[in-house]
């Protein structure tokens, strides 16, 4: 399936300026990958040159014809989420109450109301993120 592409001179130049200006690297390998497309290198080349699979060139191109380059620019990580996110307001107001005197303690008292076990080092990080003013006081 050969993929076609509409380039006009304004998009190459938005182009050409994305593929090393743009901050995330994401974005500078698809509009490198589109450079490439226009100068009628081949898929396989174009993966090569740019870091990638073909398929993933392929994505590249589909997103364009989706969404011409602010498609392109979209950046969609996956950020997971802490099973803690769902007892905030309720630790939030434990702690108020029963400021917790160590990380290990605020580690224990976590697992007992919550149920769920993290490490003593993703316990400071949940609470700094959370409540520091309540570590804090």
């Amino acid at each position: 399936m050969t993929i076609q592409l509409e380039l006009t001179q304004e998009i190459l130049e938005e182009i050409h300026n994305h593929r090393y200006n743009h901050p995330a690297p994401l974005v500078q390998r698809r509009m490198e990958a589109l450079w490439l497309k226009w100068h009628d290198l081949p898929h396989a080349q174009i993966a090569e040159l740019v870091g990638v699979t073909e398929n993933t060139v392929r994505d590249f191109f589909e997103l364009y014809q989706q969404g011409c380059l602010e498609k392109l620019k979209e950046l969609n990580y996956y950020i997971p989420s802490s099973k803690l996110n769902a007892h905030v307001i309720s630790l939030e107001g434990h702690f108020r109450n029963n400021p917790p005197a160590s990380i290990k303690e605020a580690q224990s008292e976590i697992e007992a109301i919550t149920g769920v076990k993290r490490s003593e080092t993703q316990v400071a990080e949940f609470l700094k993120k959370n409540f520091i003013s309540v570590i804090e006081k």
